[in-house]
């Protein structure tokens, strides 16, 4: 049983995935902070000096020790931003990647030119027929 999870941990797939979550998860704070400190607050001042983070709609107020009880939407619309942005982001990284593919695909699949040897032959075969 050991050395079949060796064989399942040590598979290309397997280590290519954890790769990729490592890289999204820190990919994802990125963009996290892009959309926090940077474009949710230019939004918010060409809005008229709207801070996202305070958007909410209260459906009872706080009183006394209990606290209020609300709806964060301008939450929502913030994490909505982030994840069209990553989702956006992911997508024009896989249409590059696929189009580099692409074109590994074409190269690969394109014949060899005919080695000096073969033209050579060609020719004499040419001449061959034509006597």
């Amino acid at each position: 049983m050991i050395k079949e999870f060796k064989e399942f941990v040590l598979k290309g797939n397997i280590i290519d995935l954890a790769v990729a979550i490592i890289i999204g998860g820190a990919f994802g704070k990125i963009i996290s902070s892009l959309v926090n400190d940077i474009i949710m607050p230019a939004i918010g001042v060409l809005l008229g000096g709207i801070n996202f983070t305070d958007l909410k709609y209260v459906i009872t107020p706080a009183s006394g020790e209990i606290e209020e009880a609300a709806i964060l939407y301008g939450a929502f619309i913030q994490a909505s931003v982030d994840f069209i942005i990553i989702a956006f982001s992911m997508f024009m990284f896989i249409k590059l990647f696929l189009s580099m593919k692409k074109k590994k695909a074409e190269e690969a699949s394109a014949p060899p030119a005919p080695t000096q040897d073969i033209l050579l032959l060609e020719e004499i075969r040419d001449l061959l027929k034509s006597k």
